[in-house]
C-alpha cells in the first residue's frame, strides 16, 4: 500500500510538471530589438485578464489566436518603443497608478487609502481585490499600465503630425446639431448668490455674523457684488456662491424641495432676497442674481448659463475627439502591420500544432 501511494505521488508530480513545461512553451518569438518569447502561460495570463474585462467564461481557439495577435503586437510596439527611447521612470509609473485608482474613486487618493476603502467595501487586500477583479497581482497591473502608456506614446509619436489634422468639419458639427437639436433643450434656469454661514462649535457668532449681512442687504445697504467682495477680502466665516437651479423634478429632489415649492420659486424676480433661514448645520439666504429662460440653444449659444464654452465648440471637441480616437485605432493597425515586416517576430507554433495546444484548456 505504501509503495503504491509512493508511486502515485510520484505520478502526480510528474504530471504537474509537464503541465509547467507546458506552459513554459514559446508560441512566438519577438526579435525587433532583443529576443524575447510569448509563452503558452503568457496567453493563458492575458486570457484570465479578458475574461476578467469581458466576462466571457471560455475562449474558442479562434478568440485565443486573436488574443495571441494582440500580445504579438503589443510586444513589438513596446519593442520599438523601446529602440526609439521611449520609457518611464519608476517615479512616472507610480504616478500612473495612483492616478488611476483616483479614476477609479473620483478623488485623488493613495494606495493606502485605496486599499482602506477596498477593505471597508469587500473586506479583501490588494493584492485579493486586483486578482479578483482583474486577475493581476498588483506589480502586474503597475506593468500594464506602464506598457500601455508607452505604447500610445510610441504611436503618438510615430503619427503626432497627421493626429494634429484631425478635426471635425463645420459641415459635420451642423449636421450633427440639427440631427440632436432636441437634446439642446435648455429648461428655465435662475441664477441664485447662496450665502451661508457654518454653525461650528460657535452658532451664536455665526447667526450674528451673517444676520448683519443679511439685514444690510435687505436695506439696500449693501449689493449681492458688495457681499461678495467683502467675504473675499475679509476671510470671515461667511461662504457664499453662485448656484443654478433648472425648473424640474431633478432640481426639485436636489433642493429637497417640491415641484410646487420649486415652480413657487421662479415666481420671484431678479433682485428677490429670501427669508433668513437655519439648517441642522448652517444659516443662509439667498438673492435671486439672474434668470434665464427656456429655449433650444442655438450653435452659438454657451452650453450654460456664464459659461465660456458654446454649443458649437462643444460638438466640434466631441465630434473631433471620436475621429481622433478612429484614427489612433487604425494608426495602431497600420503601426503594427509594419513592424510584423522584416522577420521581426517568428511563430513557434502553427497550425494543427498550435491549435492543438489552444484546444486543451
Amino acid at each position: 500500500m505504501k509503495k503504491r501511494l509512493v508511486a502515485l505521488c510520484v505520478m502526480a508530480l510528474v504530471a504537474t510538471s509537464l503541465f509547467a513545461q507546458a506552459d513554459l512553451q514559446p508560441l512566438v518569438n519577438i526579435k525587433l530589438n532583443k529576443s524575447e518569447s510569448i509563452t503558452l502561460k503568457n496567453l493563458k495570463a492575458r486570457c484570465a485578464v479578458y475574461q476578467k474585462q469581458t466576462g466571457i467564461t471560455n475562449f474558442t481557439v479562434d478568440q485565443k489566436k486573436e488574443i495571441l495577435d494582440a500580445l504579438i503586437d503589443e510586444k513589438l510596439i513596446l519593442q520599438a518603443a523601446a529602440k526609439a527611447g521611449i520609457a518611464l521612470t519608476d517615479s512616472q509609473v507610480t504616478e500612473l497608478y495612483l492616478s488611476s485608482l483616483s479614476q477609479q474613486v473620483g478623488q485623488m487618493v493613495t494606495e493606502a487609502q485605496y486599499a482602506s476603502l477596498v477593505r471597508q467595501q469587500y473586506n479583501l487586500s490588494l493584492e485579493e481585490f486586483f486578482q479578483q477583479q482583474l486577475a493581476m497581482t498588483v506589480a502586474e497591473y503597475k506593468t500594464y499600465l506602464k506598457n500601455q502608456y508607452i505604447a500610445q506614446q510610441y504611436v503618438l509619436a510615430a503619427k503626432q503630425d497627421e493626429l494634429a489634422k484631425v478635426a471635425a468639419t463645420d459641415a459635420e458639427v451642423r449636421s450633427w446639431y440639427e440631427l440632436n437639436k432636441a437634446s439642446f433643450y435648455q429648461t428655465d434656469i435662475l441664477k441664485m448668490f447662496l450665502v451661508v454661514a457654518p454653525k461650528g462649535n460657535n452658532p451664536a457668532t455665526a447667526r450674528e455674523a451673517l444676520y448683519a449681512e443679511y439685514e444690510a442687504i435687505k436695506n439696500g445697504t449693501l449689493s449681492a457684488d458688495g457681499l461678495r467682495a467683502k467675504i473675499t477680502a475679509d476671510h470671515s466665516v461667511i461662504q457664499a456662491g453662485d448656484m443654478y437651479v433648472s425648473k424640474n423634478n431633478t432640481a426639485a429632489q436636489q433642493l429637497g424641495l417640491t415641484y410646487n415649492d420649486l415652480l413657487s420659486l421662479f415666481e420671484n424676480n431678479i433682485g428677490f432676497v429670501s427669508d433668513f433661514n437655519e439648517t441642522s448645520s448652517d444659516y443662509q439666504f439667498y438673492i435671486i442674481i439672474d434668470r434665464y429662460p427656456e429655449k433650444i440653444l442655438s450653435l452659438s449659444d454657451v452650453v450654460q448659463p456664464d459659461a465660456t464654452t458654446t454649443v458649437y465648440e462643444l460638438i466640434r471637441d466631441q465630434l473631433t475627439a471620436q475621429k481622433q480616437q478612429a484614427f489612433f485605432s487604425t494608426a495602431v493597425s497600420d503601426i503594427t502591420e509594419s513592424l510584423r515586416a522584416g522577420g521581426n517576430y517568428q511563430m513557434m507554433k502553427t497550425g494543427d500544432a498550435l491549435d492543438k495546444l489552444l484546444e486543451n484548456w
